[in-house]
């Protein structure tokens, strides 16, 4: 484990060529029984804006959909990408991946099926892209919920992803948190990610391929949970408690007094992204025609980098 001090000081020290981000369920909000009520804590959007002025990078990578991200954290600056990489929110709106939209209604048929074949006892909550079903207030439907999603998955072509307390239905596509955090951590030097559950682990795969691969320094947080994968905690360079843990570090990586000498936050080093732009992807333009069908070959997740060297010095 790294010091929290140690960490803040190291990447208060490269501010202009740094990058925070996080995710949002667990991280920034509290867990709550009912996915649509939740909020970040009071201070979050106000500390991630005050990141987004000094540090060359600062985003928010999220299973939610992209309007709620924008509705909750739009236009202070961050890079917002939702539901896994499938959406990105830009000044323009909200702006799906290219791949994903021929699988929009794949997921609607099946988000109607799983609202009229499942009790109400689960939560189906649709995503536009995706559909999740949810079984924290009644965990005694876990195996139903996750024996539904399965062969939902194999009739649709969708790819489930178990979550916390939940099955989610997305289209099977190369996108997932590490993918984002790879794109959106391009000419950094430093790259921290906080996360909490077990879709975080991509992102921490992606830490340890810039780790080994550029040299970057990075720093995995974890957010102390009832809940949260052991293997999150095991690979973790530093664990924090809960929401207000994350807050507290967040704040400490803003209020942080740059070293004498440090380079302005406003420079980035060359072959950096503009300072906190959306993220990139290989989508062609938005006119473009969409394919006839969903691809039947789809790869389910992006190469990933085995092993984890040391984060900091």
């Amino acid at each position: 484990m790294i010091a929290v001090g140690d960490v803040i000081a190291a990447f208060a020290a490269h501010a202009g060529s740094a990058g925070v981000f996080c995710d949002f369920d667990g991280t920034l909000a509290p867990i709550v029984d009912d996915p649509l009520s939740a909020l970040p804590l009071a201070g979050a959007a106000d500390t991630l804006e005050a990141l987004a002025r000094r540090y060359a990078r600062v985003g928010v990578i999220s299973g939610r959909p992209g309007a709620f991200l924008a509705e909750h954290l739009g236009g202070r600056g961050l890079a917002l990408t939702g539901l896994y990489g499938l959406e990105v929110v830009t000044p323009a709106g909200v702006r799906p991946v290219q791949a994903a939209k021929a699988w929009r209604s794949v997921v609607e048929e099946v988000a109607g099926r799983a609202e009229a074949e499942l009790p109400p006892a689960l939560g189906v909550e649709r995503k536009d892209l995706s559909v999740a079903v949810h079984f924290r207030v009644s965990p005694g439907y876990a195996d139903l919920a996750q024996r539904w999603t399965a062969d939902a998955a194999a009739r649709s072509g969708l790819a489930v992803h178990a979550a916390r307390m939940s099955f989610e239905l997305r289209p099977p596509l190369p996108h997932d948190k590490g993918l984002v955090l790879a794109q959106s951590a391009a000419g950094l030097t430093h790259v921290l990610f906080v996360g909490d559950d077990r879709g975080d682990l991509e992102a921490y795969d992606a830490l340890d391929a810039l780790a080994a691969g550029e040299g970057v320094t990075v720093a995995r947080v974890a957010v102390r949970s009832p809940e949260v994968p052991a293997e999150l905690l095991e690979r973790a360079d530093v664990v924090v408690d809960g929401p207000e843990g994350v807050l507290s570090l967040l704040r400490g990586l803003a209020d942080a007094p740059p070293p004498p000498g440090a380079p302005p936050p406003d420079d980035p080093p060359p072959g950096a992204p503009p300072l906190n732009a959306p993220p990139p992807d290989d989508a062609p333009p938005d006119d473009a025609p969409p394919d006839d069908a969903p691809p039947d070959d789809a790869p389910l997740s992006a190469p990933r980098a085995a092993d984890a060297p040391p984060a900091l010095p």
